[in-house]
């Protein structure tokens, strides 16, 4: 019902705010640690280290920036997510498994949602990682919308949206069949249990996250456009195209160079999977349990009202 599609929009709008505080303040040295030529005054041996430097050498807010434009997009982006995963996943469980708990279900669910909250997401996504770089030349959102606006033109938000999708579609398939395969394992009554949802949330983040890294660096360096690193590829230009930036990350460092940051991604991703889904789970069944209250006072209101 339409009912239910808004009550799945607020549960995902809500879970996935309460953990944006968190993904942001690791995102900033993650971003930074995948640079393939990284300036000497940022170059970082683990994400404590690199948060604690950023701290104190750029000031308390700096990992913060890009907050505002995160905020702005993942409200929409993630309750259109969630309704769009439930209405699908209900719809072909339906019919390949008649009601029952399909993977396959679950993993074209996730698929079909991730086109959607990426195309809200994708240039927030942009501005954020440009202003999070180091020495970034952006002065605010504002600024950095303006002048990538008139410099390369709106395309420039869309530039990595082919690479962010090849990343992001395996990427929500193994994390919602991890996560379904461990709620079948260690929850198969489907009962609201906190400990079942964050453990198979932090498991989920955790494959797909580190599965799916080699792709997240060609998608940071889309979204950046490091000037050092077009430089030593002897690139003109913009870089743009996922087979492009494969190229461009292998002529520069190989086959290791697919995988920097990895352990500043799990680490990203681990937590924040694992609030997403408790607190999804959390909202979800307490909509539940109210929705048999609200029904009686409906009915008690119409028996009550004069015909």
């Amino acid at each position: 019902s339409s009912r239910s599609i808004g009550s799945k929009k607020l549960v995902g709008f809500v879970a996935q705010m309460s953990l944006h505080a968190y993904m942001l303040l690791s995102f900033c040295p993650q971003t930074r640690m995948q640079s393939l030529q990284p300036d000497p005054m940022a170059q970082y041996r683990s994400v404590y280290g690199a948060l604690k430097r950023i701290v104190r050498t750029e000031g308390l807010l700096r990992p913060l920036r890009g907050l505002n434009i995160t905020v702005l997009g993942a409200g929409p982006a993630h309750a259109l997510y969630f309704a769009c995963y439930e209405r699908i996943k209900r719809s072909l469980s339906d019919v390949i498994q008649h009601g029952g708990n399909s993977h396959i279900a679950n993993g074209v669910a996730g698929s079909v949602a991730t086109v959607l909250h990426d195309a809200i997401m994708n240039p927030a996504e942009v501005v954020k990682q440009r202003m999070q770089m180091y020495n970034s030349p952006y002065r605010s959102l504002y600024d950095c919308v303006l002048t990538v606006s008139r410099k390369e033109g709106l395309a420039a938000f869309y530039r990595s949206y082919s690479t962010q999708l090849t990343m992001n579609i395996p990427f929500q398939a193994v994390h919602f069949i991890t996560y379904e395969f461990m709620q079948e394992h260690f929850n198969p009554q489907r009962q609201y249990r906190p400990e079942t949802h964050i453990l198979s949330g932090a498991a989920a983040g955790a494959v797909s996250a580190a599965i799916t890294t080699p792709l997240d660096v060609c998608k940071t360096l889309l979204n950046t456009q490091e000037n050092v690193v077009l430089s030593s590829a002897h690139v003109s230009g913009h870089l743009s195209g996922m087979v492009n930036a494969l190229r461009t990350v292998y002529r520069l460092g190989g086959v290791p160079a697919f995988f920097k940051g990895i352990r500043a991604r799990v680490i990203y991703q681990m937590p924040s999977t694992a609030i997403a889904w408790s607190v999804y789970e959390f909202f979800k069944y307490f909509l539940t349990q109210q929705k048999p209250h609200i029904q009686e006072l409906r009915r008690d209101a119409h028996k009550a009202s004069p015909t």
